[in-house]
């Protein structure tokens, strides 16, 4: 399940980080049941560019999963 944004990550995650940023950065914590994900907003294309290991490390881990199940 792709939890998008803070809010689906406060209801569905237990002891979850405080930010945002920490909560995707041990997106694998909670993989493969949960994996937590910023909003997909042009407000975040910022945080995009300060976290170039999201799209590196966790955009191709769900390319894969996504292409294994179809």
């Amino acid at each position: 399940t792709l939890l998008i944004g803070q809010y689906s990550q406060q209801y569905y995650l237990t002891n979850k980080p405080k930010t945002l940023t920490q909560t995707v950065q041990q997106w694998q914590d909670w993989e493969p049941e949960f994996i937590p994900l910023p909003h997909p907003s042009p407000r975040n294309t910022l945080w995009l560019k300060k976290n170039p290991w999201f799209e590196s490390e966790v955009v191709p881990y769900i390319q894969q999963r996504v292409h294994s199940m179809l």
